[in-house]
Order: C-alpha cells, then structure tokens, then sequence
C-alpha cells in the first residue's frame, strides 16, 4: 500500500498545487510500479486534468518547461539537490490515435479523463495511478495482480499496443530484465510474431533500451530473450554468430553463452556499462577467425581480438554510441587478451599497454579479465595469477608511462638548449617517453639531457619517425595480424 511518506516533499507539492487550483493530480507510470514492488523511482510523472497551459500558468515560465508534442510540462524544484527530485513533469490526461510511424500518435487530445489516459498506457503494471490527496490507487487493468505474479502484460490486445509504438517490444524485455519479471504468454506471441516492425524504429531509441538491458542485474536473462524472440537481430546480429561455435579448452560453453556469461559476471560484480559491453562483444570475432588444430587445443581462435575490436568499432558506429564509450569499449576488446599468459607478459608491455589502453582504463581490463575467466564455467580467477598481474601492474605505474613522469619538460629543454616552442619540441619529449617506456632507468635528468642534445641535431622528420615509432610498430602489428587472419580464415 503506498502511502504520502513514501513520497518526496517536492513531488508532493506539486501535487498539492494543482490541488488546490481545483485540478486533479496523480502520480503515473513507472513511479506507481516501483513504489508497489518496493523500489524507489528515479522519476516522477504527474498526470491532471489541466492543460498544458493551465499547468505553466499555475507553476510560473521561471519554473517550468514544454518542449514536446505531448503537453508534458517539466516543473523545476530549484531548491533541491538531489537531481530524481529536481523535475517533476506533470502530463494531461490525454487521447492518443493513429501510429503512421509506428513511433509517435498521429493527433493527440487533451481534456479526455484518467480512464482513457491509462488505456493508451503500454503494459499494466505501468497504467496504475496514485492521488496523493486520497492515497487513493486507480488500478482499473490489475497491474498490482500481474505484479504479485511478476509478469509484464499490455494493456489490451498486444498487436495494438506494438503497432502504436513497436519499441515496447524492446522496452518489455528491459522491464523483464530489470524487474526480474516473465512476459506474459499472449504478449510473448506478440513480440515474437510482429518484431519486425523495429526495423521503422531510430536506432537510437532501440539502442537506449538496449543499453539499459545492459545496465540491468540480469542482462544474460534479457539478451536471451532479444534473440529468441528475433529482436537482437535488429541490435548486434554478430552475437548470433556464436550460437553453437564451440571452443574446447577451458570452456564449457559455446562462444555465444560464453560472452552473455562475461557480461552477466560483469553485471554481478557491479561493474559500468563499458565494462559490461566489452564483456559482451569480447570474443565476438572468435567465430570468424576459429581454425581446427593446434599443438594443445581442439580450436585456435588467432587474432580474434585484432578483429573483435574492428567488428566492435563497426557495431559501436551502428548504433551511435557516444564517441567515448565506443572507443574505451574497443580498446578493452583489442587488449582484453594481453593478461592471458602472465609468464610472457614483461614489464616493459604492461607499460606500453597502459599507454595504449590508458591508465585510466586499465582496472577495467583486469576486470574484464576476471569475468572473462567467470564466463568460461570457472568460479574465479586464479589468485596467483591476478596477484601477479596485478603487482606488475601496480609496479608498471610506478614507471614513467607518460611525457609528464619524464624528468625533463619542455620549459627545462628551452632554457637549457635555447630550443624554441613548435612540434620539434613536442616530438623529442615523446621520443625520449618511447625510449624510457622500454628502458625506465633512463628516465635521470642527466640521461635525458644527454639524449635532447643528440636529437636536437637530427632533422624534424627524423624525429617524428622516432616519436611515432611505438604507434607505427603497433599498427604495423595491427596490419599484419589482419592480414594473415584474412589469409587463413577468409574474413574481411
């Protein structure tokens, strides 16, 4: 039962303002689902029998916003920190009628009554609504039922529902996901026989439910139930291609269970989104690059990760992700094999790697690793190993992985050297870094200016060579490994 100190006093007082101005107002929507199952919302929605002018008359222009289609008026709480409580956004009660784009309504009407607003609701457990000023629930299709059943159920017919908005298909199997709910067997049907209406949806609309399936607790129980019901081909097919690809060795599952394993892993440890998707798209090019026979193993899978990190790229442009999160993921599929045999690992890699991947990224790819591990049936990391790992890390950063830790600079080599700002400037600080990223002894104030004066007398374009010098052996490297994997398994 909920009752008023359930609820926050800023979202209270808008309620009780449009109260008190003679109009009805009732908390709808996901906030009513969430305070019936015991959650706490993140969001707050009003819906009143006030218009949406009405709504900005009574709040004042300083307060509120209107920026859509839909009446819907956001009330700013300036006072308040906590940023789920700062806009309350009050919605009329309105009509929907005609989906031409299968997305938006082709007219929408105002003034109708709360029946008919909750009848146009997607699934039942989102058409409930609250008065703070009766603590009176309106539940006419029985979503507080199908929340004791915990299962997701439209609103009416289900083909209705899908056709006016086909991303409610997605947005029921991220409900299910992060509520740990069943989707209902008529609905179910539904999704299954009319997913290919997504295909009319912005990938960007299909990406946002996608990315919150990723951020749910349970994103292996939700990406199953993408490609059973055919929605996954509309997200990343290429996970598909797993599907049966065994691996022997270590594994116990085949390619595709094993990536939805490393991101549920991820997703028990708490671990971020970026985090999660790699573990998700990580091997996503074992498919492709498998080879039968090996000196110890059944499978070979070389350079999967060289070529998991290009399909990743491709897959983190499809679905326009931000440019920041695209390329932190990528990195972390290109580098995620780089711990698997500490016996060959130096310390001098762990620094270029740092370098490569960033400091800043670089617990992320020991903890890609220990999923990594949990995804192949095993329990955890082996704990020599990730100790291990973990030192020669904790020692690499005490190393100088960057132009900063050098012991010189740039104001230092002007006026030792009388050398002038301009790139020269900028490529002997960055061809001393590559010599001391191999060798960190090297890094004495009186080394360095031994080595500034010889690269002082090498022509620009010779420096640049030797600036650049790690990043063209790496994409040299690059290079090869595609290649010869084009050669070997046909894959472009």
């Amino acid at each position: 039962m909920i009752t008023r100190t359930q609820i926050p006093q800023p979202v209270l007082n808008v309620a009780e303002t449009l109260e008190k101005a003679g109009f009805e107002a009732y908390l709808v929507g996901g906030c009513v689902r969430d305070l019936c199952i015991g959650k706490t919302p993140k969001d707050w929605d009003i819906t009143t029998n006030a218009t949406p002018t009405e709504i900005q008359e009574l709040f004042g222009p300083d307060e509120t916003y209107c920026n859509n289609d839909y009446g819907t008026v956001g009330v700013i709480n300036e006072a308040v920190d906590d940023e789920t409580h700062k806009v309350v956004e009050v919605t009329p009660y309105r009509a929907e009628s005609g989906y031409s784009d299968r997305r938006r309504p082709d007219s929408v009407t105002f003034g109708v009554s709360l029946e008919e607003d909750l009848k146009r609701r997607d699934f039942t457990v989102n058409a409930m609504a609250w008065r703070p000023q009766e603590e009176k629930l309106v539940d006419l299709f029985d979503g507080v039922g199908d929340i004791g059943k915990k299962r997701l159920k439209t609103v009416g017919n289900p083909v209705e529902r899908f056709s006016e908005d086909a991303l409610r298909m997605m947005r029921a199997v991220r409900l299910a996901a992060e509520l740990n709910f069943a989707i209902e067997n008529e609905t179910l049907t539904a999704i299954a026989e009319h997913h290919e209406l997504l295909k009319d949806i912005a990938i960007e609309r299909v990406r946002d439910e996608f990315l919150r399936i990723i951020g749910s607790t349970t994103p292996l129980q939700g990406i199953v139930m993408l490609e059973r019901l055919g929605i996954l081909d509309f997200v990343v097919p290429e996970l598909k291609e797993g599907i049966g690809c065994e691996q022997g060795g270590i594994h116990d599952f085949d390619v595709y269970e094993h990536n939805l394993r490393t991101a549920q892993a991820a997703a028990d440890k708490g671990f971020e989104l970026e985090l999660r998707l790699a573990g998700l798209l990580h091997d996503i090019a074992k498919p492709a690059t498998r080879r039968e026979g090996g000196k110890t193993k059944r499978y070979t899978f070389f350079g999967h990760e060289v070529v998991g990190a290009k399909m990743t790229r491709k897959i983190m442009q499809r679905l326009k992700m931000p440019r920041e999160t695209a390329e932190k993921v990528e990195k972390l599929v290109r580098w995620h094999m780089f711990f698997a045999d500490p016996d060959e690992i130096t310390l001098s890699a762990v620094r270029r790697t740092i370098v490569r991947i960033g400091e800043e990224n670089i617990e992320d790819l020991l903890n890609l690793r220990v999923c990594d591990r949990i995804g192949t049936g095993r329990p955890k990391e082996q704990p020599f190993r990730f100790r291990k790992y973990k030192a020669m890390v904790d020692q690499a950063r005490r190393d100088p992985i960057s132009v900063k830790m050098l012991k010189t600079n740039g104001d230092h080599i002007m006026d030792k050297f009388g050398e002038k700002p301009g790139k020269k400037l900028g490529f002997i600080l960055h061809a001393l870094l590559e010599e001391v990223l191999e060798t960190p002894e090297n890094n004495t104030e009186e080394y360095l200016d031994t080595r500034t004066e010889e690269l002082l007398a090498l022509e620009i374009s010779d420096l640049e060579a030797l600036a650049e010098k790690g990043k063209e052996k790496q994409a040299a490297e690059e290079a090869a490994a595609i290649k010869a994997i084009e050669r070997e398994h046909k894959v472009g």
